[in-house]
């Protein structure tokens, strides 16, 4: 482990240099389409795996663009990494991608940072704070399968629901203030969910499965079937309006 890069700081400048790789190689105009989603992704995952590689070669490591190593399960302390999470959204030219880094130990990610490289923003589990003040009365869920039942919440609440790109960016949408909850069902994997909640958690918004239970990552099946990050006064209200629809149609996607 190199000393002169605390985990705060060595987190927070993967997500920037990464972003802007991904700026960089969206720039210049050569690439489109699912080749540049490609490209993106390799280059971005080649230079996170060197970074680390040098500078915390005794960590485990877990990302969607990389063979997972089961050694990491031995390991008290993991990176989780999405270097592109939403390939398509980064490849037809939209803002709603992000980059997500996260650091977790013992199952709990203690530094993370989601970048939203387009708007030059970096949000950082050490210093961030959510937005509080009037609800804005509007649910963000997923733009591509948005989940029945975050529709049917939204309506029982009085709030709208809108859909929108990458898991990090929905989430950050929620600290920002400009929605009160992120509600996703229909499965994620760690690397969707360990930057976000990181960041999230931190700020101090509520953040767990739709059922309640807590979140924890660096598991043998990466698998998570579904994400409730939200304003932590409306916590007790989604989950309960969660619980009575698991109870109506015994599925959060029917």
């Amino acid at each position: 482990m190199t000393a002169q890069y605390s985990d705060s700081r060595l987190t927070d400048l993967l997500a920037q240099g990464t972003g802007e790789i991904l700026k960089g190689v969206r720039g210049v105009g050569l690439l489109r389409g699912r080749d540049l989603g490609e490209a993106g992704d390799d280059l971005a995952q080649n230079w996170i795996a060197r970074v680390l590689a040098q500078h915390r070669p005794d960590d485990g490591f877990l990302s969607e663009e990389a063979a997972d190593n089961p050694e990491r399960l031995s390991k008290d302390r993991v990176w989780i990494i999405d270097p592109l999470d939403g390939t398509k959204e980064f490849a037809t030219g939209r803002q709603d991608w992000a980059v997500h880094i996260a650091l977790v130990e013992n199952g709990r990610p203690t530094h993370a940072a989601v970048g939203l490289p387009d708007l030059g923003v970096v949000f950082s589990s050490s210093d961030a704070r959510h937005v509080e003040g009037p609800f804005a009365r509007k649910i963000i869920a997923s733009r591509n399968r948005p989940p029945k039942v975050a529709n049917h919440i939204a309506e029982k609440l009085g709030f709208t629901s809108e859909g929108f790109g990458s898991a990090g960016a929905k989430a950050m949408h929620v600290l920002l203030g400009d929605h009160d909850a992120y509600i996703h069902a229909g499965g994620q994997y760690e690397w969707d969910q360990a930057a976000p909640v990181g960041v999230a958690l931190a700020s101090g918004l509520h953040a767990s499965r739709l059922n309640g239970e807590e979140l924890r990552y660096n598991n043998r099946d990466t698998y998570i079937p579904d994400l409730l990050i939200c304003r932590p006064e409306l916590a007790d209200d989604i989950l309960s309006l969660a619980s009575d629809y698991l109870d109506e149609h015994g599925s959060f996607l029917k």
